[in-house]
């Protein structure tokens, strides 16, 4: 079968696997506020003026929070999957997996029914998100290895994006065909990340710890000897190849226990601390949440989800930046630099809510909406949603990027897998 040796195709093609994780967000943080939604799965009654109010707080949460349960649940063994099968391997089984997700979020007829496939959804995003970066970084020169491995979170907003504007459109149909409808369309990334995988060559580290040294010489050279076997390049990169499978072949057995042994303790703090920080910076409760963020600005209807796209588009703009300084600049840098930006802003927001936030009642923002608890208006209003539009700004190009590079970079392949 044709198979590409182009990079840049190869990572475009792999990242769709990321793309999968922003359609899952935006795929909910546009319907969470939609009436079609909040009927169907209605359990706190209605409103004064006869709008369904929706599932209960702590409910809602559980059903946006069961994918990334089903995500850690999956990073666990993604590595041992990777490791026996391939990285492409692992990469289409995480598509059929989300597929099968998809087809039973779309049909669900109840929470528990959502929250399943939100589950298996999970699993996908955890197999993609930890071994689509670790089959770009071994694939890709060193010299464009950030960019590529950042491109991932680039797909993510990508996804994000236009989910939302999916999701935005089928807000105007009648019925449950708003929210089915754009959990139906999930699934096309994932079948075009299926079949395009097909075409794109297995990982040449995967193919050396398992000892097909030909096929991983002929991979290197379909890469990056543009056919040429004894290309200098090629060869240095095979011998550095062997060299690594030399020195990880005496701990051959790695296992999760080589990740607390002092000689790797310092990297997997970083690694899984960069995991961790990303999270409590609070970007995926803004992806996931804008609209009850803008909603407590006093924004409602067209002109909520309107402003809240606002927000996707920055994402995609500002990610391009960071793609562009990571392997210019540093990883640490913009780390710091971001952080510093983000509490900032994510401070002004707390202040300004809470110096001129007013309690709208037990219904929230609206009478519909408990979660929007606080109500801001005037110049207020506008404050806090400049502030969470520069929060994305901050993040973007400082934290996104850098993220899966740092992760997957800083430890031996055999441990990075774990």
């Amino acid at each position: 079968m044709y198979q590409t040796g182009n990079v840049y195709t190869i990572a475009a093609i792999s990242i769709i696997g990321g793309g999968l994780f922003g359609f899952d967000i935006s795929s909910m943080s546009a319907i969470i506020a939609t009436q079609p939604y909040k009927c169907y799965f209605n359990q706190q009654g209605f409103n004064d003026v006869g709008e369904c109010i929706g599932p209960k707080a702590d409910v809602q949460g559980g059903i946006t929070a069961s994918m990334a349960g089903g995500s850690w649940l999956a990073a666990l063994c993604s590595g041992y999957l990777s490791d026996r099968l391939g990285r492409k391997m692992a990469i289409q089984i995480g598509a059929v997996i989300w597929v099968i997700g998809c087809i039973i979020v779309c049909a669900s007829q109840n929470i528990a029914m959502l929250i399943v496939g939100r589950v298996i959804n999970g699993f996908c995003v955890g197999i993609c998100s930890a071994q689509v970066p670790v089959y770009i970084s071994e694939i890709a020169p060193p010299s464009k290895r950030g960019k590529l491995v950042g491109a991932q979170q680039w797909a993510i907003t990508w996804g994000i994006m236009i989910m939302f504007y999916i999701s935005y459109g089928c807000s105007f149909i009648n019925g449950t065909g708003a929210f089915r409808a754009p959990w139906a369309l999930q699934m096309i990334p994932a079948i075009l990340l299926f079949f395009g995988m097909m075409i794109l060559p297995e990982s040449p580290r995967w193919l050396a710890s398992k000892d097909r040294w030909e096929e991983t010489r002929a991979v290197l050279a379909l890469t990056h000897g543009h056919g040429d076997p004894e290309s200098p390049f090629v060869v240095r990169e095979f011998d550095e190849i062997r060299e690594w499978i030399r020195i990880e072949s005496e701990a051959k057995n790695a296992s999760y226990l080589e990740l607390i042994r002092p000689r790797m303790l310092n990297r997997t703090i970083i690694g899984v601390f960069m995991q961790i920080w990303s999270q409590l910076t609070g970007m995926n409760v803004m992806m996931y949440y804008i609209t009850y963020v803008f909603k407590m600005a006093g924004l409602s209807g067209n002109n909520l989800l309107v402003s809240s796209s606002i927000q996707y588009v920055i994402n995609v703009v500002m990610t391009v930046p960071g793609l562009l300084l990571v392997d210019r600049v540093g990883r640490r840098p913009l780390l710091l630099v971001g952080a510093a930006f983000m509490a900032v802003w994510l401070f002004a927001n707390a202040g300004i809510l809470g110096a001129y936030g007013t309690n709208p009642g037990p219904g929230g923002v609206g009478g519909n909406t408990p979660e929007a608890s606080t109500e801001v208006t005037g110049a207020a209003s506008k404050a806090v949603i400049a502030c969470s539009y520069l929060f994305v700004a901050s993040y973007a190009p400082t934290w996104g990027p850098p993220l899966g590079v740092v992760t997957v970079t800083t430890s031996p392949d055999a441990i990075s897998l774990q």
